[in-house]
Formats: structure tokens, C-alpha cells, sequence
């Protein structure tokens, strides 16, 4: 998922000939063997310093005479603000945090109810963070980010979509039953009310209303605090998410659509129960509302 950036025009030359600037500190550390090796976060955050510190430094070589120096930094740091997106997508979106975020775990547990909101407020700050840096402010707290980028390992989008999945699978096969017995007639004919309805109606209020369709309000719930500061990310980064990462972002996509099965279950079962006297079944007002 990383993309590919390429260098720029500041070598070990030009950090002896940096001297008087704070900057150079921040290019000797780029050019150290760990600054090469550094993690995307990293990287993305020394660019950010290089970023911030280069204005003072440029008019100070131009101060001394050194214009040809200058504008060799110059172009460095127009190279890194274009370089930015994908500092930040390789540093995000890419990283092996975000990539732990998705990670299925190998139950659900009791999921959603023990989930927290630290993944969710981590996942907004840093939308936050990619915002003011693409704004031209690079200001950055180092640990703070790595902070945050922490939080959002510990996520629970994989046992979000693991629990989509599990609701899809388990309510399609409901529904195939469902649509098995509707294409065969009418549950009710002629005002007779078969015995199978009472089953039905008693199934659906025990096992749907006072079980499924609570936990599916709950991912629902779960679904739409951790989509909101994600999808902003990504439509923040768009122009440079690299293919690989659109193509499983529809994938994604095609599984965090299940979130509809709870009403096509609901639309499946009045559709048979629709000519019996009474019509479908009447959930319990207390419980949550099926999602949309």
C-alpha cells in the first residue's frame, strides 16, 4: 500500500552548508542511516519540521548571499509540499496501524458492546492533523501522533466488518426461506390463518426482535461513529490513493453494505405475513429501531 516518493535536491553537502540554520539539524537527521530507514510516521513528521523550519532558513542564506543555496531549498521545499498527500497516505492510510485497524479478530466476542471511543477520536484527530498540514500549517507533536496512531491500531473496524459479514450470512439464509415459502402463494388464504403463523410471528418476536435486531442496532450504532472521520481521511487524500488501496476500499464497501440486511429481513417477512389478518408482527417499542 506504501507509495512511492521520490527524493530531493538536499544531500550531506548541503547540510555542511546549512550551518546557522536550525534546519540543519532536521537534514542530518533525514540523511542519518535511521532517518533512510525511518517508518512512514516518522518520515511524514521530519518532512513536516523540514517544512516548517525551511522559510527562516531560505531568507537567512539569502541574508548571507548564498541565493543559489536558497533556491536549491527552495525547490526541496515546493518538492514536499506536492510530496505531502502521500507522506501523509503512507503514514496513514497505508501504515501497518491502519492495516491492524482492519484486522479481523478471531472472535467476536461480545462485540459491539465493548468497544471504546478512543479509536473513534483518534481516527477524527488525525483527519484533523492531515487537514492543517495540507493547509500549509506543519506544526506536529511527535508522540502525540504516534499516539494516535496507536489508538487506531487498537480499532475495531476488522470486528466491525466481521460482524456485518456474520449478520449478511445469517439473515440471507433466513431470507431464502423466506422467499422459498412466498413464491409458493399466499400464507393466508381465503381469511384462514394456518398454524405455521403463530410459529413464524413467535420466532420472529423471540429470536429477531428480542435478539438479532438489538445487536444489529448496536453495529449499526458502531458502524456510523467509526465511518464518518475515516471516510473523511480518504476523500481528504483521494487524488493519490494508489489502486491496490481502491480496489479493496470497494470491497470494504460491498461488505460494510451489509448494514442493510435487518430491514430486507423485516421487508422479507411482511411480504409473507402481508395477507394474514393483522398483517406482519409488531416488534416490541422498547427495542432499538432496525437501521436503514
Amino acid at each position: 500500500m506504501q507509495l512511492a516518493v521520490p527524493g530531493d535536491s538536499i544531500d550531506a553537502l548541503d547540510f555542511l552548508a546549512l550551518r546557522g540554520c536550525a534546519l540543519q539539524v532536521t537534514v542530518g537527521k533525514r540523511n542519518s542511516s535511521l532517518g533512510r530507514l525511518a517508518a512512514p510516521s516518522q518520515r511524514l513528521l521530519l518532512e513536516l519540521e523540514f517544512l516548517r523550519l525551511a522559510p527562516a532558513c531560505s531568507e537567512r542564506l539569502r541574508g548571507e548571499g548564498r541565493d543559489e543555496l536558497a533556491a536549491t531549498l527552495d525547490r526541496a521545499a515546493a518538492g514536499k509540499r506536492a510530496q505531502l498527500p502521500a507522506r501523509i497516505f503512507n503514514a496513514t492510510l497505508g501504515s501497518d496501524e491502519f492495516r491492524a485497524f482492519w484486522r479481523a479478530p478471531a472472535t467476536l466476542g461480545a462485540y459491539p458492546a465493548e468497544t471504546s471511543s478512543e479509536p473513534v477520536s483518534a481516527l477524527a484527530a488525525i483527519d484533523a492533523l492531515a487537514a492543517r498540514w495540507l493547509a500549509g500549517d506543519y506544526r506536529a507533536d511527535n508522540q502525540a501522533f504516534e499516539l494516535l496512531l496507536s489508538s487506531v491500531a487498537r480499532g475495531d473496524g476488522g470486528a466491525l466488518l466481521a460482524a456485518l459479514a456474520l449478520q449478511r450470512e445469517a439473515l440471507g439464509r433466513a431470507d431464502a426461506v423466506l422467499a422459498r415459502r412466498t413464491a409458493e402463494g399466499p400464507l393466508c388464504r381465503g381469511g384462514l390463518v394456518p398454524g405455521e403463523v403463530d410459529v413464524l410471528r413467535t420466532v420472529v418476536r423471540k429470536f429477531f426482535v428480542g435478539g438479532v435486531q438489538p445487536w444489529s442496532a448496536a453495529v449499526d450504532r458502531r458502524r456510523q461513529q467509526l465511518l464518518p472521520p475515516l471516510l473523511a481521511l480518504e476523500n481528504r487524500l483521494a487524488a493519490v490513493l494508489p489502486p491496490p488501496y481502491r480496489q479493496w476500499r470497494r470491497q470494504r464497501d460491498e461488505a460494510l453494505a451489509a448494514a442493510g440486511a435487518p430491514r430486507r429481513h423485516v421487508e422479507a417477512i411482511l411480504a409473507l405475513l402481508a395477507d394474514c389478518p393483522g398483517g406482519g408482527f409488531s416488534p416490541d417499542p422498547t427495542r432499538d429501531p432496525v437501521p436503514a
